[in-house]
C-alpha cells in the first residue's frame, strides 16, 4: 500500500471516529442558536429583519417563564433590558445565546424559590383575613412588573390567599353536594387545604428547580425566539419532536396507561389502553400510583425517582424502544400506606383508537315525509405517518365514507369541531371525496410563488346533501376543507361564528443537519418553520380570519379571546387571485336562506342556546371586570347566585331532556361504525349514545366529578351536533323536493 492509500484509510478513520464521536455528544446549543437563526432568517415566509427582532426576543422568554408577571420584579427586567434587549440578535449570530437564556433562567429559579418559601410561611403562619375588601386581577397580561421585592411579595401573598380560599370553598362546596345526594364525601380523607396548596407549590418549585436541564432551558429560550417570528414557528427539542410525530401517527410505543400528576408528587394511573401492554400483562390497576421508574428494568440505567417530577418527563421514561422491559415501583390502589411493588411491563406499539376517525348513522323517522338517512363523520384531526405511511385518515375516511354510502344514507356531516389540522396532503386528498376535480387550496411562498393544489379524483365518492360543524378550535386543515367545501358551494359550513384562522404552512427542520461537520449534532432538536401561507380556491386566506360558517350557532366563545387573531406575532390575513379553472357549483342548490330561516327559528326557541347566550354575556362582563375578590362572604355569594342558576337550569332540564330522550328514542335510531367495525365487514352495530363508554381505554372513576348532577345532552348529542343535524334533515328534505320539481341540475 502506498503512501497516499495509508494516508486516505487513516483520515477515513480519523473521520469515522470523529462524526461517532460527535454523533454521540450533546450539541453545543450556542452553535445550535446560530443555526437556527441563519436558517430563520433564509426560510421563513415574512422575512423579517433578524436584527430588529432582539426586543421581542427577549420579552416573549420573560413572558413565557413568567406570563402572570409573579416572579420576576422591575429591576430583574430592567437588567434584562441592559444587557440583552438591544443585543440578543447579535448574540445568537455570535455563538453566545446560552450565557443570557441560562442567566434570565437562573434568576426566574431563584425568585420561584423565594416565592414557594414566602407561600409556605404564609400557609403556616394562618394569618389571612378573608373578611377584608380584597380583589386580584384575573389577568395580569397588561399589569405592570412588580416595582421591588416587596410588591412582588404582597401579590403573592394576595395569590396564595386567592388558592387558598378556592380550595376551601371547592371542598365546602363538594361537601355539601354528597350530603344532599346521600354520598360519602369523597375528599373526607383529603390533605388539609394549606398542606394541599403548599404541595402544589412544592410541584411547580420541583419542576422549575429539578425538572430543567440545559437542554430544557435552551429548548425554552430557542422556542420563544422561533415565535417570535409567529405563533406557528417552533423549536422543538429532540424529545418534543418524537411526541409530535407519535401524535401525527396516531400511534405510540409505550405500555398503553394515561397518566395523572398528583399534587403530593406520585404520577397516577387515570386510564388503561383496552388491548395494550399494560392491559394484557393485567397487573397495573386503575388509581394506582407510579413513585418511581427505571426505564430500562434490569439495564444499566437505575431506578428513578419520579416524585413531584413533570408528566411529560415521567412519560420520556415509560416510553421506548418496542419489545423493551420498564419497571415500575407502583403503590397498589387501595393498599396500605407505604406499601409499594415492583410491576415490569414490555413495551409495544400502542394505537390511539380514540383519536382515529369514525362514524354513525342516524335513521330519522318521519310522519308527513320520507325517513331521513344521516351518516356522520367524526373527524379529530389530520394525522398520518410521515415515516411508514401505514396510518393516514384520508384512506381511514375514504374506507368509513364507501361504507355509509353502501348503507345508503342520505345526507352527510363531517364534524371537524376541535380538529386542529395536520397534514396538508391528507386534507388535499379528502377533498376530493366530496367534489369534482379542481382546485383546494393555493399555496404562496415567500418570494410570491403561487401553486395550487388539486383534488385528484376525477369524481367524488358522495356528492349528497352536506354539512360541516366547525368550532374556534377547527385549525389549519380543518379549514382548508371547510373553506373548499365552502367556496366550491359544495357543502353548508354550520358552527361557532369562525373557525381558528391558521393560514399557515410549516417545515420541520432538523438543526443538526446544518451544523459544521465536526460539531456534534446530537440532540440539536428541529426548527418548525413557517414557509408558506395557503389560500382558498376563491383567494381568501384564512389566516386570522378563519373560515365563517353559513349558520352561525351562539356558542360561550364569542366571549373568549380564542383564535390566531388573538396569539402573539399572527401573519397577516390578505388575498390573491383566484384559483385558474376554480368553478363553483351554484350556491343558491344549497338553498342557505331557507335553512338559515328553518335554523334561527329553532335556535330562538332552544332553552339551551338562550342559557349559551346568556352566559356570553355574563362572561364578557367578567372578562372586562378583570377582578378576583378574597372576601369569604363576597365570594360565597357569586358560588351561591352560579349554583342557584345551576340548580335551577338542571331543574328544568332534566324534565325537557327526559322528553327528548323519548321523542328520540321514538324518532331516531342510532348505529355505530368505526374502522374495525369496517375491516371486520360486519353489519352496523346499534347503540344507546347516551350510554356510550369509551371502548378503547378503561378510566379511573372521578367520585368527585360524579357529584355533578347536571343531566347529560339528550341522546349524547350536544346543541351544536343536534343542530347541525336538524339542519342536514332539512337540506336533505328540501334538496329532494327541488329533484322532484326539477329544480336541480346536478
Amino acid at each position: 500500500m502506498n503512501f497516499t492509500s495509508i494516508r486516505s484509510a487513516a483520515m477515513a478513520a480519523l473521520l469515522t471516529a470523529t462524526t461517532q464521536t460527535a454523533c454521540a455528544q450533546q450539541a453545543d446549543f450556542d452553535e445550535v442558536g446560530r443555526q437556527m437563526a441563519i436558517l430563520l432568517q433564509n426560510s421563513h415566509f415574512a422575512r423579517l429583519p433578524f436584527n430588529d427582532l432582539s426586543e421581542r426576543f427577549l420579552e416573549d422568554f420573560i413572558m413565557d417563564l413568567d406570563p402572570g408577571k409573579s416572579y420576576f420584579i422591575q429591576e430583574d427586567i430592567d437588567r434584562f433590558n441592559r444587557l440583552y434587549g438591544e443585543n440578543l440578535s447579535a448574540m445568537l449570530l455570535q455563538q453566545n445565546s446560552m450565557g443570557a437564556a441560562i442567566d434570565i433562567y437562573s434568576t426566574f429559579k431563584k425568585r420561584v424559590e423565594a416565592r414557594v418559601a414566602e407561600g409556605k410561611r404564609l400557609l403556616e403562619a394562618d394569618e389571612f383575613d378573608f373578611t377584608k375588601d380584597e380583589s386580584l386581577e384575573r389577568s395580569r397580561k397588561e399589569a405592570a412588573w412588580p416595582k421591588d421585592e416587596a410588591d412582588a411579595m404582597n401579590l403573592w401573598r394576595e395569590q396564595i390567599k386567592e388558592a387558598l380560599l378556592s380550595e376551601t370553598l371547592r371542598r365546602d362546596m363538594i361537601a355539601e353536594l354528597a350530603k344532599k345526594q346521600g354520598k360519602e364525601n369523597p375528599l373526607k380523607d383529603d390533605k388539609d387545604p394549606k398542606e394541599k396548596i403548599a404541595l402544589r407549590y412544592d410541584r411547580f418549585l420541583h419542576s422549575v428547580m429539578k425538572d430543567v436541564d440545559d437542554e430544557d432551558v435552551a429548548a425554552m429560550f430557542l422556542s420563544a425566539v422561533s415565535r417570535s417570528f409567529d405563533p406557528h414557528t417552533d423549536y422543538m427539542s429532540t424529545r418534543e419532536m418524537d411526541r409530535f410525530r407519535d401524535g401525527m401517527k396516531n400511534e405510540l410505543v409505550g405500555i398503553g396507561a394515561l397518566l395523572q400528576g398528583e399534587e403530593d408528587g406520585a404520577t397516577k394511573i387515570m386510564g388503561i389502553v383496552v388491548g395494550g401492554p399494560a392491559d394484557k400483562q393485567g397487573v397495573l390497576k386503575l388509581n394506582d400510583r407510579v413513585v418511581a421508574v427505571d426505564p430500562d428494568a434490569d439495564g444499566p440505567r437505575e431506578m428513578v425517582d419520579i416524585m413531584f417530577m413533570k408528566i411529560d418527563k415521567v412519560v420520556d421514561l415509560i416510553r421506548g424502544e418496542q419489545e423493551t422491559p420498564v419497571r415500575m415501583k407502583v403503590e397498589p390502589a387501595g393498599g396500605a400506606a407505604g406499601e409499594t411493588s415492583l410491576i415490569t411491563i414490555v413495551r409495544d406499539k400502542v394505537a390511539l383508537k380514540d383519536e382515529q376517525a369514525s362514524a354513525e348513522i342516524i335513521q330519522m323517522k318521519s310522519v308527513d315525509g320520507e325517513p331521513k338517512r344521516i351518516g356522520i363523520i367524526t373527524l379529530p384531526s389530520f394525522y398520518a405517518d410521515f415515516e411508514e405511511g401505514k396510518t393516514r385518515c384520508s384512506v381511514d375516511v375514504e374506507r368509513l365514507l364507501e361504507r355509509l354510502k353502501d348503507e345508503g344514507i342520505d345526507g352527510l356531516m363531517l364534524d371537524l369541531r376541535n380538529n386542529g389540522g395536520g397534514a396538508l396532503e391528507e386534507v388535499r386528498r379528502m377533498t376530493g371525496f366530496f367534489t369534482r376535480r379542481g382546485p383546494v387550496v393555493q399555496v404562496k411562498n415567500t418570494f410570491g410563488e403561487i401553486q395550487v393544489k388539486e383534488s385528484d379524483r376525477q369524481e367524488p365518492i358522495w356528492d349528497g346533501p352536506m354539512v360541516v360543524l366547525t368550532d374556534k378550535s377547527s385549525a389549519s386543515a380543518s379549514e382548508i376543507l371547510a373553506g373548499a367545501l365552502q367556496d366550491n358551494n359544495r357543502a353548508v359550513i354550520v358552527g361557532e361564528s369562525s373557525t381558528f384562522g391558521k393560514g399557515t404552512v410549516q417545515q420541520p427542520m432538523d438543526i443538526g443537519r446544518m451544523l459544521p461537520f465536526f460539531k456534534a449534532r446530537n440532540k440539536a432538536g428541529t426548527v418548525k418553520v413557517t414557509i408558506q401561507k395557503f389560500y382558498r380556491p376563491s383567494g381568501s386566506s384564512t389566516q386570522k380570519l378563519g373560515v365563517v360558517p353559513d349558520i352561525i350557532l351562539p356558542s360561550l366563545t364569542d366571549a373568549l379571546e380564542i383564535g390566531e387573531a388573538y396569539l402573539d406575532h399572527p401573519l397577516e390575513h390578505d388575498m390573491i387571485r383566484k384559483a385558474p379553472d376554480f368553478s363553483p357549483l351554484k350556491k343558491d342548490q344549497l338553498f342557505v336562506p331557507r335553512l338559515k330561516e328553518l335554523s334561527n327559528a329553532r335556535v330562538t326557541q332552544s332553552k339551551d342556546f338562550s342559557y349559551v347566550i346568556e352566559d356570553i354575556t355574563k362572561t364578557k362582563a367578567r372578562i372586562r371586570e378583570n377582578k378576583v375578590s378574597l372576601n369569604l362572604d363576597q365570594r360565597k355569594k357569586e358560588l351561591a347566585e352560579i349554583e342557584l342558576q345551576q340548580r335551577q337550569r338542571n331543574e328544568e332540564r332534566r324534565s325537557r331532556f327526559t322528553a327528548a330522550e323519548k321523542d328520540d328514542k321514538t324518532n331516531l335510531e342510532f348505529s355505530k361504525l368505526t374502522l374495525d367495525d369496517v375491516e371486520k365487514g360486519g353489519d352496523l352495530r346499534p347503540f344507546d349514545p347516551s350510554k356510550e363508554n369509551n371502548e378503547y381505554m378503561r378510566r379511573a372513576k372521578d367520585a368527585t366529578a360524579e357529584l355533578d348532577d347536571t343531566p347529560q345532552w339528550p341522546s349524547g348529542l350536544d346543541p351544536h351536533k343536534r343542530e347541525g343535524i336538524m339542519i342536514l334533515g332539512d337540506l336533505v328534505e328540501i334538496t329532494r323536493n327541488a329533484r322532484m320539481a326539477g329544480l336541480l341540475d346536478r
